[in-house]
């Protein structure tokens, strides 16, 4: 799908960040957008910015929590545009608290939304999208979802469970013309450190240091939709940060010593 001219594109977590970024990206397109996250008022302001015509978008806000009223989102996405060409599961949050002081109810709310939400999300898409015999799927991992790393146990864990959904989603899909494309964003400079929870459930509130001076959100949609339209099943994004996928690989000794040195900030 190289064109995204007038195509259904469906944006969860559209109201900020790389999600937001993105809606900006299809917009310049002409693509058709469905936007999602749970601040309505927040996705109105995106879609003005990025000059949506009325009848090029709609609003579907709603909680990645509340999973049981996903179906009936699609079916409100369906009767609107009548298909969906691409949908991009870019919602959900992160962590900064160690396993130890992390109860197993976070723990299973982190999963809720970056796992469960996901997937539930994806596979209600997925019939309508093997019908048509066309589709994009793309999931928002992340780094964290290559190796471990402080403060972000259950973040981690989702991430990686995404890998594993989705690479046997692609093998099975294939033959309906269904394309997954997995991102693994590094450092970004968004509010994922401001939102993300601590062992409590508060909010952590800080920007992460490192993700001061990191790649923006806008560069980020870009390489996304260069991925998209080459066709790739899964691509890093971000700075030297993504070196330690390498080293991971091909040298765990050493990766070993040098994550060790690494700050959870």
């Amino acid at each position: 799908m190289k064109d995204f001219k007038n195509k259904i594109v469906w944006i969860t977590g559209a109201s900020s960040g790389i999600g937001e970024a993105l809606v900006y990206e299809f917009a310049k397109t002409g693509a058709k957008i469905i936007l999602s996250a749970r601040r309505g008022e927040e996705l109105k302001r995106v879609a003005k910015a990025a000059g949506l015509l009325s009848e090029n978008y709609l609003l579907l806000p709603f909680d990645l929590i509340e999973i049981n009223s996903f179906n009936e989102k699609v079916e409100k996405a369906i009767a609107h545009f009548g298909k969906i060409d691409v949908l991009i599961n870019n919602g959900g949050f992160s962590q900064r608290s160690e396993a130890i002081d992390t109860p197993l109810e976070l723990d299973r709310k982190i999963m809720e939304v970056n796992y469960f939400a996901n997937i539930a999300l994806s596979k209600l898409v997925l019939k309508y999208m093997a019908k048509q015999k066309s589709g994009h799927i793309v999931t928002i991992s992340s780094i964290a979802g290559k190796f471990g790393f402080y403060l972000r146990s259950s973040y981690s864990a989702a991430k990686h469970a995404l890998h594993g959904f989705y690479e046997s989603l692609r093998l099975e899909n294939e033959k309906n013309g269904i394309q997954v494309l997995i991102v693994c964003p590094g450092k970004v400079k968004t509010n994922v450190s401001l939102n993300a929870v601590t062992g409590d459930g508060s909010v952590h509130g800080k920007m992460d240091e490192s993700h001061v001076n990191s790649m923006s959100p806008e560069q980020c949609a870009k390489e996304i939709m260069v991925a998209m339209q080459k066709g790739k099943e899964e691509v890093l994004i971000g700075g030297k940060e993504l070196k330690a996928v390498f080293v991971k690989r091909f040298f765990p000794k050493l990766f070993s010593r040098i994550i060790r040195k690494q700050s959870p900030y």
